[in-house]
């Protein structure tokens, strides 16, 4: 009876089971309202590049390039959504997916024919515009990271399903052209050879690169899932040929991009783990006696380095080990090689080696070329009653070129409200275009400006 009562229970739970089961796939799938025909027959169209799709890619990769050079995401963003670059990329993946060897050749084709459109147009952008400074949404476009890949990823899926649809949703398509950011490392590419930065060419192709790569592998993956129909060949000495022309390919340019990825991933796990090992460090309480005031992270595959610059007590042998070990044990970075600099030696692998000689001697030398500086401004500018305002703003603009957008220089007259008293001090205004150096720009001033203007004090008013 017991061994009855087991048994339907057992049948219950597999019925319950199955029947979970049998939800969960219904909710997830995406077989019941694809087309298929519709879905090949919307991607080879997507892969035509000529007449009107020409233009189209000509004047939004220009739309793009001016929102890079004046950092504006709404323009880059309005730039993406008429981009047709999509298209050649969902071809290869449909071609890969379908063993279509003419369908891989016209994408290929029309891909680096794209390509090359787009980097002449940036190009011929950034040669003529008037603002040669990299911008922040540029700079962002220079190397890849983790997050491009999972976007590309989880975009180009996206993509595909959608696109599979009997009523495809735009705003998800729309989404997909804005997530995956084909154009910004194009226009990027563009400005590098325009300004001959090649770090920048180089950097921000390889990011299109990765994120090209990932957006077809995500579509051949959905091709394979969804089980679109292979491409039937009359001749079967034909079809065995052409299997293995894509099945080459696809190896040729997926091998080098998974080791690319893992690359990648790589980096940022060791600028991920430097982040947290410098957080404990400077939380450490047998290092209470020691402060930990900047720190320097350099990653190449064989051996990263990691800088750590101390002032206070000096560390004893103990405390060096310990942090040796903390960076290789705790937050496994063993590979990596831990350079700890202190007021008067840097310790490396247990060799000692004397700095501080070098510290001032380079010091004395900034100090030596701020003066140089600063004579150079004296002799550049007339002097009549003291020196000219405007020929000192125009000194000061020169020297900070890029940074500052405008400067005033004035005499104002500054009345005490309590005693009455009138002082008539040069009061310099100073409008600027980078914001991180305001600080460095103040110091700076307010140590020469006093000295060019011949006055004791100046007030410096910045925005």
């Amino acid at each position: 009876m017991e061994s009855s009562t087991d048994t339907q229970k057992s049948r219950r739970k597999r019925a319950w089971a199955l029947l979970i089961f049998r939800k969960i796939r219904s909710l997830l799938s995406i077989e019941d309202d694809t087309d298929i025909q519709a879905t090949i027959a919307s991607i080879q169209k997507s892969v035509e590049f000529r007449g009107i799709n020409v233009w189209i890619l000509f004047f939004a990769i220009i739309i793009a390039s001016i929102g890079l050079n004046v950092n504006s995401t709404a323009v880059i963003i309005g730039a993406m959504l008429i981009s047709p670059l999509m298209g050649p990329i969902n071809g290869l993946g449909l071609a890969v997916g379908t063993f279509d060897m003419e369908l891989l050749r016209k994408s290929f084709r029309n891909l680096g024919l794209m390509v090359c459109i787009s980097l002449f147009a940036s190009m011929i952008y950034f040669l003529i515009s008037p603002l040669s400074d990299a911008q922040s949404e540029l700079l962002a476009r220079t190397r890849p990271t983790i997050f491009d890949v999972l976007i590309a990823i989880f975009g180009g899926l996206a993509g595909i399903v959608a696109s599979s649809r009997k009523e495809q949703p735009f705003t998800i398509i729309s989404g997909v052209a804005i997530a995956t950011a084909l154009m910004p490392p194009l226009c990027t590419a563009g400005f590098g050879l325009a300004t001959f930065q090649f770090r920048y060419f180089f950097g921000a192709i390889y990011l299109f690169f990765i994120n090209s790569f990932f957006i077809a592998f995500a579509t051949f993956v959905i091709v394979r899932y969804l089980k679109f129909p292979i491409v039937k060949f009359v001749n079967p000495q034909r079809e065995k040929l052409v299997k293995r022309s894509i099945i080459v390919f696809a190896l040729i340019v997926m091998i080098p991009s998974l080791f690319t990825a893992i690359s990648v991933i790589k980096e940022e796990a060791f600028y991920t783990q430097v982040s947290k090992y410098v957080t404990a460090v400077q939380t450490s309480e047998s290092l209470k006696d020691v402060q930990l005031i900047r720190y320097e992270k350099t990653y190449n595959k064989k051996a990263p380095v990691l800088t750590l610059t101390f002032v206070g007590d000096e560390l004893s042998q103990n405390q060096i080990d310990s942090l040796h070990h903390l960076l290789a044990v705790d937050y496994g970075l063993a590979s990596t090689q831990l350079q700890i600099k202190q007021a008067s030696h840097v310790v490396e692998a247990g060799t000692e080696v004397n700095v501080l000689g070098d510290m001032l001697a380079l010091r004395e030398r900034q100090i030596q070329e701020q003066k140089n500086e600063i004579q150079q401004l004296k002799d550049s500018i007339s002097v009549a009653s003291g020196y000219a305002f405007v020929e000192v703003a125009k000194n000061v603009c020169e020297k900070y070129k890029g940074l500052i957008g405008e400067i005033s220089i004035s005499n104002s007259v500054y009345v005490d409200s309590k005693t009455g008293e009138e002082r008539e001090i040069p009061t310099v205004y100073v409008r600027m275009t980078d914001g991180t150096a305001k600080n460095r720009v103040r110091g700076e001033l307010s140590e020469w400006l006093p000295l060019l203007l011949g006055v004791d004090n100046v007030r410096i008013i910045m925005e």
